[in-house]
């Protein structure tokens, strides 16, 4: 069996198996003086519910070879009472794209939050699809920039480094910076058709940035997850930090970005930042 015919096989297969653990009664349906001879809903039921008919319903479940639209998905996911990861299996096995939606900003939960505060000494912060900055430990702070003086729209780490005055010479591979978190924010972009908050926010560069919209016009995609950044820090001189990017597996809209000392001597150069600003203890 190839690959193709397993997951129609296994959508079938999981079409199937939600529909019969249903009760019918959390429904409302009407009783049937005829006994039911399976468990769960009867597929004209979920026909109706989804908006669809029995007929494509049993060919569903019958792998018979169609690829349905991300519309009837989302309504066969809603029909079935789908938890977001049945949903997001579904999708998978019908080789589509889970419509997503766009989100005022999501505010990370606690344990995220204390998971970035926790990773001190290294420079850790939270992001999210449009590179908005949630989250960061004191660490992240001095080497970039004291995010608490900045309003919340300045905290987007492609507005820092497009936009911001004391961060033009802060990258010593500035061009190479702008081109890869262009071609990383362009797959973001792509992902989040509805995102109108995204969509401000490239009208925004593209007006006022000459580099992002020379960038964003080669449509580059490029979606990365570790690197090297080369910085020239106002206080401690020239340092090199790698960084690795986490997304959390409850979160897929959110990045952990951690920084770490490339060498010894960017080792050395992040320790005198810290201890230049050590807080006095109370």
């Amino acid at each position: 069996m190839t690959g193709t015919a397993k997951t129609t096989a296994e959508l079938a297969a999981f079409l199937r198996t939600r529909r019969e653990r249903l009760d019918p009664s959390d429904f409302g349906l009407p009783q049937r003086r005829t006994a039911r001879r399976t468990p769960g809903l009867r597929r004209e039921e979920v026909a109706e519910l989804a908006g669809v008919s029995t007929d494509y319903v049993v060919r569903l479940e019958q792998g018979r070879g169609l690829r349905p639209s991300p519309e009837v998905l989302g309504a066969l996911a809603q029909a079935l009472r789908l938890n977001a990861d049945e949903r997001t299996y579904l999708f998978d096995l019908a080789q589509q794209r889970m419509p997503t939606r766009a989100k005022p900003g999501p505010t990370p939960t606690p344990a995220l939050a204390m998971l970035v505060a926790d990773l001190s000494p290294l420079p850790a912060m939270l992001i999210n699809h449009r590179y908005d900055i949630l989250a960061w430990n004191r660490e992240m702070s001095l080497l970039v920039v004291d995010f608490d003086s900045l309003p919340q729209h300045s905290r987007n780490s492609m507005w820092l480094c497009l936009l911001h005055p004391d961060m033009k010479e802060f990258y010593a591979e500035r061009q190479r910076v702008i081109r890869e978190g262009i071609a990383d924010l362009r797959a973001a972009w792509a992902a989040h058709p509805e995102d109108t908050k995204l969509a401000d926010l490239i009208a925004e560069f593209t007006a006022e940035s000459p580099e992002f919209a020379e960038a964003w016009s080669q449509r580059d995609v490029r979606v990365g997850g570790r690197g090297v950044k080369p910085l020239r820090h106002p206080e401690v001189g020239p340092l090199t930090v790698t960084y690795e990017v986490l997304i959390p597996m409850q979160e897929p809209d959110l990045r952990l970005v951690i920084y770490r000392p490339a060498d010894d001597a960017s080792h050395a150069a992040l320790t005198r930042l810290t201890s230049w600003h050590r807080v006095p203890p109370e």
